[in-house]
């Protein structure tokens, strides 16, 4: 205690389960402060889960649902969950069964990689259903951008130097602009030396 007093600094129980208690001489401010700086750090690394919402109609065609599927799985496989959704509008809404029919298309593509997290709903005029993406798809993107990343490197070309384009020269002034600049000088020179 007298140790920490003589050197300005506090004295913090590490372990006081211990036998003996087992205490560190620090600043506790600045042990603080670096703590907190650490788990900053720390969330800056994190990927937070992010939903997307892909919004399809009741009348929405099947190439349209296919590419809409397509871009589900794209998303699923950055890791990201979807919310599809179905939205209805005026007297659309008296027929749901026609947005369950578009939904189940959608999701029997989607099967192998999604799972279901909240089953189809009703929210207010959106039919929606929520999809985490299968781990085993996630991990399986994660390896082919990984390898796929290496191999595009592999395949680059070597850079070639960056040449800047040389400035085309200005045109020589015409020779009538020329002549007439060259009489002016001569007959003011006249003038003041006579």
């Amino acid at each position: 205690m007298t140790r920490a007093r003589e050197a300005g600094l506090d004295l913090v129980e590490v372990d006081s389960n211990a036998q003996p208690p087992v205490c560190r001489i620090l600043d506790y401010g600045k042990w603080k402060y670096e703590q907190a700086k650490k788990e900053r750090e720390g969330r800056k690394h994190q990927k937070g889960t992010m939903i997307h919402e892909v919004r399809m109609r009741p009348r929405t065609g099947q190439h349209d649902i296919d590419l809409k599927v397509k871009i589900v799985e794209r998303l699923l496989a950055e890791g990201d969950k979807v919310k599809l959704s179905i939205m209805f509008r005026g007297r659309e809404l008296s027929h749901p069964e026609i947005g369950h029919e578009v939904l189940g298309k959608a999701l029997e593509r989607l099967k192998e990689s999604a799972s279901v997290e909240k089953p189809p709903g009703m929210e207010g005029r959106f039919l929606s259903v929520i999809l985490t993406p299968t781990v085993k798809k996630v991990v399986a993107a994660a390896k082919a951008t990984a390898n796929g990343d290496a191999v595009a490197e592999l395949a680059k070309p070597a850079a070639a130097p960056k040449v800047k384009a040389a400035k085309p020269a200005a045109a020589p002034p015409e020779p009538a602009v020329a002549a007439a600049e060259a009489t002016s000088a001569t007959d003011g020179k006249e003038e003041t030396g006579g």
